[in-house]
């Protein structure tokens, strides 16, 4: 996570050896390319070209299948089940009874190698260069907030407060007998004398208090002991161990990172418009959250249950989008099927990605093709407006639900959050680049386009 600058020629150096590597990585991913096809083609005689087509046939039905199980109800809904899961098996099942399972086996090979070799490529060109980070003193009068029931107990379980009163923190525990709001707890800290102001707790919390943080200047401590912690993730902390974040009290650095904004109120990683929105407001959500899901899908998927959206992002339009996330700095790939994380949280940008699926035939595209189906649209934006066809509408913000006068509007403030972090800490996972087999093949042939020069040593 730690940047490490350099300077004069072996800066200049940097970018020209990283696209040769580059370049030859870009070479092997096609040359297995071209490998996968051969294989494809021996294999021709006995029925080998419909390896492929069989292939994408099966993930085009399973992902029919899955969207009848979202969308509708009865029988519909468990012929989408059987299909989801019969279809894959279907085809492996022909595969291995035709004798095809040997093509089919040594192109998936070729082409996953392929696919890692792109990603190498692009990733040398995309190297993640990290957060730049400052020293700062050590606080002298730190305050964390903790939240005795975030993710089950995480702050008994680990043993924080006495690890925090340890290293000289005064704590204040919330979640006991009646709420306390968490920014009234840290403004009072502040007044008084706190200089540091730190959360165990969920995103929602930290986002409370971390808008006192950043309205009074002083650092912001994030320690992970909520249930999933993308925060601290996309900060580079140890998430299975929240007593490492403490580390940051006697051996810190800072980080200048961005907050987000949603009618006044900030976020620190996302805000969620549509389906899941008008879910999560749901009491029975918190203990069932598959079966909620479920029983309200339908009705929101067919436009019939929720708001009709239209949202202005900057200078672009998403009309109707059945499920809305705009994210605290824009994620690596836009994929809903595979999640994903924010390489940089400094870009002083909102993430707007959109999903509108409407048919069988659009849910098998995005089985299919991901993040580049027709359904969804990702772009970054400085502010989002988000209009509908009602007074008020359902919002998710870090996860908590709320109603909110229309029209939203989300925006960032860049850099004004002063987050302390462990000088020592594992880092974000590397999330993949999608492989653009443009540029690969472009790469290859040794005319990089202007943009991958752009990005070159930019993230």
């Amino acid at each position: 996570m730690n940047e490490t600058r350099t300077t004069g020629r072996t800066a200049d150096a940097r970018p020209s050896t990283g696209i040769g590597r580059a370049r030859g990585w870009a070479r092997l991913a096609l040359l297995l390319v071209a490998g996968c096809a051969a294989v494809v083609a021996a294999g021709a005689g006995s029925g080998g070209w419909l390896v492929l087509l069989i292939g994408f046939a099966g993930l085009a039905v399973a992902g029919a299948g899955v969207w009848w199980v979202l969308a509708r109800r009865g029988g519909a809904r468990l012929l989408g089940g059987l299909l989801a899961v019969a279809a894959p098996v279907a085809v492996l099942v022909l595969y291995a009874a035709s004798g095809l399972w040997v093509v089919a086996v040594g192109a998936l090979a070729l082409w996953a190698a392929a696919l890692a070799s792109a990603r190498t490529s692009l990733r040398i060109l995309r190297r993640p260069r990290g957060m730049h980070t400052r020293r700062s003193p050590r606080p002298r009068r730190p305050v964390l907030i903790m939240n005795v029931r975030s993710g089950g107990g995480k702050v008994e379980r680990f043993g924080l407060v006495a690890r925090a009163e340890q290293l000289g923190a005064r704590v204040v525990l919330l979640g006991q007998d009646t709420y306390v709001d968490p920014a009234t707890v840290a403004r009072q800290a502040v007044a008084d004398g706190a200089d540091l102001l730190g959360v165990a707790g969920g995103d929602g919390t930290q986002a409370l208090v971390a808008a006192v943080a950043a309205e009074h200047g002083i650092p912001f401590l994030v320690i992970a002991a909520g249930t999933r912690n993308h925060f601290a993730m996309d900060l580079g902390l140890d998430r299975t161990d929240p007593v490492r974040s403490l580390d940051a009290l006697t051996d810190g650095v800072e980080l200048r990172v961005d907050l987000g904004e949603v009618s006044g109120r900030a976020f620190v990683n996302t805000v969620s418009f549509g389906a899941y929105a008008e879910i999560v407001q749901s009491p029975e959500y918190r203990d069932s959250k598959a079966a909620t899901a479920l029983e309200h899908l339908p009705e929101l998927l067919a436009g019939d249950g929720g708001a009709t959206l239209d949202v202005r992002a900057d200078d672009a339009r998403v009309h109707a989008p059945q499920a809305l996330l705009v994210s605290n700095n824009a994620y690596a790939r836009a994929d809903p099927l595979g999640g994903g994380r924010r390489p940089r949280l400094d870009a002083g940008l909102l993430g707007v990605i959109g999903v509108r699926v409407d048919s069988a035939a659009q849910a098998a595209e995005l089985a299919l093709l991901g993040e580049r189906a027709s359904g969804i649209t990702s772009l970054t934006s400085l502010r989002v407006v988000v209009e509908a066809d009602r007074d008020t509408i359902p919002v998710a913000i870090d996860g908590e639900a709320v109603e909110l006068p229309t029209p939203v509007v989300c925006s960032v403030r860049a850099g004004v959050l002063r987050v302390r972090v462990p000088r020592h800490r594992p880092g974000a996972a590397y999330a993949p680049p999608t492989v653009d087999w443009r540029r690969i093949v472009r790469l290859a042939l040794g005319h990089p386009d202007p943009r991958t020069l752009k990005d070159s040593y930019d993230v």
